[in-house]
């Protein structure tokens, strides 16, 4: 595993399978507790970016690899500004990255995301949302830490 440096936390990655047997690089945040601490932090919001839905696809290309690198910064740099979010994990493989935060509140942080990613050009990312008071999804991704 490898450590990344977003936000300055401490960040593992590891390998997993997807459900067709494709490579998907997880990457996950270590540094978490004074979010997860906090009850407010119970929505588990994703943003996915669908690359390829060939079914040979798997790892971005280059030039979507360095937009996308683009993207994470900027996230990463308006959610340090101002911590309404914390980005917990993010998934790549399968002709899909995903960004995973935990937030208190799905306006603000729509608002956050659309702030920080205007002077990019339009991106194909859907949005989703749900209430995770347990951080299950979290409990889950940080089991591939240990393996």
């Amino acid at each position: 595993m490898e450590a990344k440096d977003y936000r300055n936390a401490e960040w593992w990655t590891a390998p997993a399978e997807a459900d067709d047997g494709r490579l998907i690089m997880v990457s996950g945040c270590a540094d978490v507790q004074k979010f997860r601490s906090n009850p407010r932090f119970h929505i588990r919001f994703t943003i996915t970016w669908k690359y390829s839905d060939s079914p040979d696809a798997n790892m971005p290309d280059d030039s979507t690899a360095e937009l996308m690198e683009k993207v994470t910064e900027a996230l990463e740099m308006e959610f340090a500004k101002d911590p309404v979010a914390v980005m917990t994990g993010i998934y790549t493989g399968a002709g899909e990255r995903n960004w995973v935060f935990y937030t208190l509140s799905t306006h603000i942080f729509t608002r956050k995301l659309n702030e920080c990613l205007a002077e990019l050009p339009l991106l194909p990312l859907e949005l989703s949302a749900e209430e995770d008071p347990d951080w299950c999804e979290y409990d889950e991704m940080s089991q591939l830490s240990i393996l």
